[in-house]
């Protein structure tokens, strides 16, 4: 007995144990990966809830100096979309928008025109460079925040003076308006500037850093004072907070996609388009003549048929499949019919032997041994029986 015949039969198909076994580990990282992103956003969620919102009580909500605004006659209103915030700018209202990061180039511009002349006070909360030159036009933000987050007025602004310190240290503003007011300087640059409007009495506020506005920040400093101070002076306040539902968020006006795109994305685009085209260049060159090479472990013979087969299946390649069956018989026929080796794969060597061996048709033997690809799977098979057929009925004869 030969040592392929004790062996078992076995499958080229992975079994479902296999699959499971390959692929344990990147599940199990990938479950991990999954439980510690949505802890850490249960966790970021739960203490940043409400984050500016009026009527929000959590330490980061701004309930606390809404009521206390209350207490003193000025009226609070939220509003969510930058229509009703462009709607609410007047004379008598201040406007105060908590995120304006989050707002798009066009609702910027369309919030400023509302608010340049209508001799209210808008305030932002701090503003960084990607809106700060849309909202305040003249005012530069300086990204470089100092160490201290207590400061010191430092000037004659007399919402200022009055509160006296405040934690008002975070992004710092500079302008070259003669007419602003800069406090608290950090560094040598205001986390407050108050800027006049060009005509009438409207102004616009920066605050470098929320923190004054916040519930469990209020009551330290000269918070409470400075944060009534720059949203009282008016009798109704409008508090704007930017939301995803807004449509305007989606309009872009007459902008295309491209426009859209930030000109670093097109540039890294087209790299990767000239990396991939190098690589599949590297991958499809040739480098030499193909090399053979021993197995490293014997392969049974019906794990490799089975295994070719497949390939043969899976390209829908019955040409090459039946040429291979075709071949491999003539190469067996032709010694049993006194046909040299290097004859067999003629039909006029093989043909007649085959024919004077069997006393058969000659024509039925050419479009057995050397007729055209089979059309189906079906006439596949059937063409492998007749090959087997046909050897065997040699063999016997």
């Amino acid at each position: 007995m030969t040592t392929e015949a004790t062996l078992p039969s076995t499958t080229a198909s992975p079994t479902a144990r296999h699959v499971w076994t390959r692929s344990r580990g990147v599940l199990l990282a990938f479950v991990i990966l999954l439980a510690a992103g949505i802890a850490i956003a249960a966790v970021r969620s739960s203490s940043r809830h409400g984050l500016l919102d009026p009527r929000s009580a959590d330490p980061y909500g701004s309930r606390a100096v809404a009521e206390l605004l209350d207490d003193r006659g000025v009226s609070t209103r939220v509003v969510t979309t930058a229509e009703d915030a462009r709607a609410a700018a007047g004379p008598d209202t201040t406007l105060l928008i908590a995120a304006p990061e989050l707002l798009t180039p066009r609702q910027q511009s369309l919030l400023h025109t509302a608010t340049e002349n209508s001799a209210g006070r808008t305030i932002l909360i701090a503003p960084e460079s990607a809106s700060v030159g849309t909202l305040a036009p003249g005012v530069t933000a300086d990204l470089a925040t100092g160490f201290d987050s207590t400061l010191s007025p430092d000037c004659e602004l007399p919402a200022a003076r009055r509160a006296g310190t405040a934690d008002t240290g975070g992004i710092r503003y500079s302008t070259a308006d003669p007419g602003a007011d800069a406090c608290y300087p950090s560094d040598g640059l205001p986390t407050l500037l108050r800027v006049p409007a060009a005509s009438g009495d409207g102004d616009t506020v920066l605050l470098g850093a929320p923190d004054i506005l916040f519930n469990d920040r209020l009551d330290e400093q000269g918070n409470a004072s400075l944060a009534l101070q720059l949203l009282g002076s008016r009798p109704h306040l409008v508090w704007y907070l930017p939301s995803l539902s807004d449509t305007s968020a989606t309009d872009t006006g007459d902008r295309s996609l491209f426009d859209l795109l930030p000109s670093g994305w097109l540039w890294g685009t087209l790299q990767l388009f000239i990396a991939a085209a190098l690589a599949a260049l590297w991958r499809a060159r040739r480098l030499g003549p193909l090399v053979l090479e021993r197995l490293p472990v014997a392969i049974r013979a019906s794990e490799t048929v089975e295994g070719r087969a497949r390939l043969y299946r899976k390209a829908d390649a019955r040409d090459r499949a039946a040429n291979a069956l075709r071949s491999t018989t003539r190469t067996r026929l032709a010694p049993l019919v006194g046909v040299a080796p290097a004859q067999a794969h003629a039909p006029e060597a093989l043909l007649p032997a085959l024919s004077a061996h069997l006393q058969g048709d000659g024509q039925t033997l050419r479009s057995l041994l050397f007729g055209p690809p089979p059309s189906d799977d079906a006439a596949l098979i059937a063409l492998a029986d007749q090959l087997d057929a046909l050897e065997r009925e040699v063999r016997r004869s």
